[in-house]
């Protein structure tokens, strides 16, 4: 199975609005974890650590 970029960007973009979504939901402890859950599951699943990659809290 072949990934375009476009479809790459969509599924970034639908996570991100996911996660958008979430944080208005969970208080911060919670939202948090969260993300640190998800950076792991795109860590095993791609083998990038995304929280090096985006771990400013100004960055995402």
């Amino acid at each position: 199975m072949s990934t375009t970029e476009s479809e790459v960007i969509e599924a970034a973009e639908a996570f991100g609005d996911a996660l958008a979504a979430e944080k208005e939901e969970l208080d911060r402890t919670e939202f948090f974890g969260l993300v640190s859950r998800c950076n792991q599951a795109i860590e095993q699943e791609i083998g990038i650590d995304y929280g090096s990659v985006c771990g400013d809290d100004e960055c995402c």
